[in-house]
């Protein structure tokens, strides 16, 4: 069962190479960075350059993909 919702998973991302804009713009957290859900289970955090769709996260319902992909103050100075 759980491989068979990774794979579907995998499967929607690849989709994401055709139609690379869906999802919602979120600079809020990092510039460039987009977001998508999988069945209301997972969010996907994405960003599209001229030559590839890049998947920075695949995030369960419920965790804090927000704050895992917003580094501290103190990260972004150094």
């Amino acid at each position: 069962m759980a491989h068979r919702y990774t794979n579907a998973i995998v499967t929607y991302c690849e989709t994401l190479q055709t139609f690379p804009l869906r999802g919602a713009r979120s600079d809020d957290i990092r510039p460039e960075l987009r977001v998508t859900n999988y069945k209301g289970r997972a969010v996907i955090a994405f960003n599209v350059s001229s030559e590839r769709v890049n998947i920075i996260g695949v995030f369960y319902s419920g965790q804090d993909y927000q704050t895992a992909l917003n580094p501290p103050e103190s990260d972004i100075s150094q």
